[in-house]
């Protein structure tokens, strides 16, 4: 039997996914062939965001590989655009001559981004963020020092590239037209917590901002000048100002075009041998830009072209948006109006709000921002259009303690979910997939799930359901994953496995540790590439050689970068104590570089902020003739050591806190560690050091020295334990350095050291330091680490030398010797 010919124009997410639903429904019916302009294989657009992050990279985010062409036998035309279409004789012509002729022909030709008219946007450097090739355009520009970037557009696609590009270290700036943003998806109370993550997050944001003109040089973009006049600098400048359906082919092929290509709720376009899917569509007056709707629309296609009877009757929307912990959901009519109601909750400690409007009983829609867990629960209520008025009362505290209050068992709840209820938005992914893959291929862990269907395999914001509904299939058969976490991913080794076998086989560079772990991307990605570099500056001191590039941006420049673009310069000061050379020569230099800002940290420094990058090494250069140097405020390392005055003079103090902090500072300054490492010294039980909020403190009693650990005070508030005490200074230094070192050596990169006792255990942390060989060992260890760490990179970088090549050995710095 002869089989009939599909051709599809477009090889993007929504061309790919109907000949995929297509070919699960009938796999032998078509002889099919697919063009595609990018001279790639399909890959998930909507990942491109993390990919700008340095969170995936490209093979990560590919959806069908060449196997998959051909292991279905379709004829792939990668990087060859389709020039006209011949209706009336079903012919197709492409570039370089091609003709192919078709049976069925779908168009997935997808949405062109809007590009402003404005003076200069024809400019180099002027991008939009459509695909792979914006992306590298965005990241080649990123690694230049210093670059700024400007993005025109605060919706979702421009939330996302300005993320990514202050990830990659630029200083990045919104730019929106109006008050709110996101205003399509999000409410002004929502908005505002937006901007405000956003800014925690490097990105400046500049809203009720209209651009004027695109400023450039030798034809590169040099800025953007806003009505209002003001300019702001940039080497790269993102217009994420919106799509639009591309239907440039279908028009010129004859059929019937607005907005979009029109189509009836069978998918098919004027011409009955003509279906469209995607972002091209135009369906009862809408065009759709989400990816749900898309996959609605390819199982309707596909269930035509299979010759079955099915029909698209419009999708109802929803937004979610997760970078980097800013997690936001939105549906329906989030803003509500008149006739509706709203519920409101805030909770400003947590930055969680949450806002669901009801109408007439039913929920209309839901606005979640800081806590967007239960956005799937809002959304299937919407839809469904259920009356919510007996659960009112609860309602905006989710599902789980609507259900409890009810006496309904949560795994019911999901277990009663319909089959076509979808649960992961990026794939498309309905629960019925999922619960049909878990049964027929014995599926028991989350892994195998996300490999058989790629639920949860993108953004992973739908895991814990994944992770309800293989409860609610299999029972106690579910497998809970509790092996190691891989160090990103380019691995599938976790991070003990790496650091053991970087020291057992010798592996003394990234290329090697690479190489003998087999890692999966070439060079590394941004995650991995900064957790190397300290394995091997902690295994080998003064062998291997800091790699900068493999650092973060605060941590490259030796300052930390502000919202503004400005930085911030915290000189060291040790234990706490100043005196009034250092404190002039701050003054000097606060007048002298007009640094608009100087405050007093809560780790008992002084921080200029808003210093000008240009200015750094000036900056840096006038206080190490004060004898100052850099208060590593921005490194994964030692941060401060903060004390209180001690029997020195405070009538309760038992013992020399201040000497002892300031003994523990020189020692220990410089020193690397897997994330911030903070201490404090308190002279008496009184405690005004704080050091039992710290990673490492002291409480100084009569009869010695009480050493606490695991404290913090940031996102995560607890106290900290007792670990030991000792009756002298000299044993307080060795046990403090010690566990430094058993961190350094044992600490997850990015991981504190409270989560670090947590995972190892507070009884085997004391065994080491308690017992006197054990201890020593440790400490000597932290000792020769030292002579390569205490380096003061402001001096380096003024006297144009790299940290890395400087013999440390000849810094006349105090030593203080065990």
């Amino acid at each position: 039997m002869t089989k009939e010919r599909l051709v599809v124009v477009g090889n993007g997410m929504a061309g790919c996914r109907a000949v995929s639903d297509l070919l699960k429904r009938d796999p032998d019916r078509y002889d099919i062939t697919i063009f595609g302009a990018e001279p790639r294989v399909n890959y998930d657009r909507i990942m491109l965001s993390p990919v700008l992050a340095g969170e995936k990279t490209f093979d990560q985010i590919v959806i069908n590989d060449e196997a998959w062409y051909r292991d279905n036998g379709i004829t792939l035309h990668a990087g060859r655009k389709v020039e006209a279409i011949d209706a009336e004789a079903k012919i197709l012509r492409a570039e370089g001559g091609l003709e192919v002729g078709y049976d069925k022909l779908i168009l997935a030709t997808g949405s062109d981004p809007v590009r402003l008219p404005l003076p200069g946007a024809d400019l180099k450097g002027v991008v939009t963020f459509r695909d792979l090739d914006d992306v590298e355009a965005m990241m080649a520009a990123a690694a230049k020092p210093g670059a700024r970037a400007v993005v025109i557009g605060g919706g979702l696609l421009g939330i996302e590239a300005a993320y990514g590009l202050a990830r990659r270290g630029m200083a990045a700036t919104v730019v929106h037209l109006m008050d709110v943003l996101m205003e399509r998806q999000l409410d002004a109370s929502a908005g505002f917590l937006l901007t405000q993550a956003m800014s925690e997050r490097g990105v400046e944001t500049v809203l009720g901002a209209q651009s004027e003109e695109i400023l450039g040089e030798n034809g590169q973009v040099t800025g953007l000048k806003l009505k209002d006049g003001r300019i702001l600098p940039c080497d790269i400048l993102v217009m994420a100002v919106g799509i639009r359906p591309n239907t440039a082919l279908a028009k010129a092929a004859g059929l019937e075009v607005n907005r979009g290509v029109v189509v009836g709720d069978d998918l098919r376009t004027s011409d009955p041998s003509i279906y469209a899917v995607g972002e091209c569509v135009e369906h009862r007056g809408q065009c759709y830009g989400l990816v749900a709707p898309i996959w609605e629309m390819c199982r309707t296609a596909a269930a035509s072209l299979a010759g079955g009877e099915a029909a698209y009757e419009g999708s109802v929307l929803s937004t979610r948006l997760k970078v980097s912990g800013v997690d936001v959901f939105s549906a329906g009519k989030f803003a509500g109006g008149d006739g509706c109601e709203d519920i409101v909750f805030r909770d400003a400690g947590r930055g969680v709000y949450k806002r669901i409007v009801l109408e007439d009983g039913k929920v209309a829609g839901a606005v979640l921002f800081g806590d967007a867990a239960d956005g799937g629960w809002y959304f299937d209520l919407m839809r469904q259009g259920a009356e919510v008025g007996d659960i009112r009362e609860t309602l905006v505290f989710g599902q789980a303690m609507t259900e409890g209050l009810r006496g309904l068992d949560p795994s019911a709840a999901v277990a009663a979910m319909a089959d076509d209820a979808e649960v992961c938005g990026c794939n498309g992914v309905c629960k019925g997939t999922i619960t049909q893959a878990i049964t027929d291929q014995g599926l028991n862990t989350l892994d195998l799930v996300k490999a058989h269907t790629k639920a949860s395999a993108s953004c992973g914001s739908c895991t814990p359901l994944v992770e309800k509904i293989l409860k609610a299939t299999l029972g106690d058969a579910f497998q809970v994953q509790t092996g190691p976490k891989p160090v990103c991913g380019c691995t599938s080794k976790g991070h003990d496995e790496v650091r053991k076998r970087i020291v057992a086989e010798g592996l003394k560079s990234m290329p090697a540790v690479m190489q003998a772990l087999e890692w999966a991307t070439p060079d590394g990605c941004p995650s991995c590439r900064p957790a190397l570099n300290y394995y091997l500056l902690c295994a080998w001191p003064g062998e291997y050689r800091d790699d900068g590039q493999s650092r973060y941006i605060n941590e490259r420049v030796h300052a930390n970068i502000q919202k503004d673009g400005t930085y911030s310069v915290v000189p060291r000061m040790w234990g706490g104590m100043t005196s009034a050379s250092e404190l002039r020569a701050i003054a000097d230099v606060v007048e002298k570089f007009d640094i608009p800002s100087v405050k007093v940290t809560g780790g008992q420094r002084i921080d200029l902020l808003g210093v000008k990058k240009d200015d750094l090494p000036a900056v840096w250069a006038d206080l190490n003739r004060a004898g100052m140097v850099s208060g590593h405020a921005y490194a994964k390392g030692l941060r401060t050591v903060k004390t209180c005055v001690g029997s020195d003079w405070c009538r309760f103090g038992t013992q020399d806190s201040t000497g002892l902090g300031i003994k523990l500072e020189k020692f220990m300054w410089g020193s690397w560690t897997p994330a911030k490492l903070k201490l404090a010294v308190s002279g008496c039980p009184r405690n005004c050091a704080e050091a039992t909020c710290k990673d490492i403190g002291v409480i100084c009693v009569d009869s010695g020295y009480e050493i606490h650990i695991g404290g913090a005070a940031g996102l995560h508030i607890q106290g900290t334990q007792l670990l030991t005490k000792v009756a002298s200074e000299q044993e307080a230094l060795w046990a403090i350095c010690a566990i430094t070192q058993m961190y350094r050596e044992q600490g997850w990169y990015l991981e504190r050291l409270y989560k670090w006792m947590a995972r190892v255990g507070l009884e085997t942390i004391k065994a080491e330091i308690e017992d006197p060989e054990r201890r020593r060992a440790l400490y000597d260890r932290f000792a020769f680490s030292q002579r390569f760490s205490r380096i003061d990179p402001w001096a380096e970088r003024v006297a144009g030398r790299d940290s890395a090549e400087f013999n440390p050995l000849s810094r006349r710095m105090e030593f203080v010797p065990a």
